[in-house]
């Protein structure tokens, strides 16, 4: 037996970041979620209304984002019916991954030599957005979402 005891921990370690199921976590999800979702369906909607398809092919052309006829409306369409999908959670994974990669070709292909600030034409909202939709490719929509309400309509039928 040795003369060094190690002292025994009676509770466990707590942190005070949330579990990942729990509530504070899947609200903040969810709020993180439809904002981020509103944020490109209304991109989206301002490319097919505002500026118009054909406008926004000309900006991209002008901004040096290759084959700018096919991307501007790939964009426009993504943007807007992925924000409204990241909006109820639905396929989130898939719309997410797909958000971030057109953010960070933005990013690159436009932003990056303004520099940092959104006023400057910087890279500051892009990536932001890059980041959340990879965040939602990583992690799911959460609990609040129809991903979830699927899953476990799924789960349940696999048990019958």
């Amino acid at each position: 037996m040795s003369t060094t005891q190690v002292p025994q921990r009676t509770s466990p370690v707590r942190s005070s970041a949330p579990a990942a199921d729990s509530s504070a976590a899947s609200l903040g999800l969810t709020v993180l979620r439809v904002v981020l979702g509103v944020t490109f369906l209304l991109h989206g909607w301002q490319k097919f209304t505002e500026w118009t398809l054909a406008g926004t092919q000309a900006a991209f052309a002008q901004m040096g984002v290759p084959a700018a006829e096919l991307a501007a409306p790939v964009v426009a369409v993504l943007e807007l019916v992925g924000g409204l999908m990241l909006l109820l959670g639905l396929g989130t994974r898939v719309v997410a991954a797909l958000l971030a990669l057109v953010m960070l070709g933005a990013l690159v292909l436009v932003h990056l030599p303004a520099g940092f600030f959104v006023a400057d034409g910087g890279i500051e909202l892009v990536l932001l957005l890059a980041a959340a939709s990879a965040l939602f490719a990583l992690a799911g929509a959460g609990r609040w979402s129809l991903d979830h309400v699927i899953a476990a309509k799924r789960r349940g039928a696999a048990r019958a």
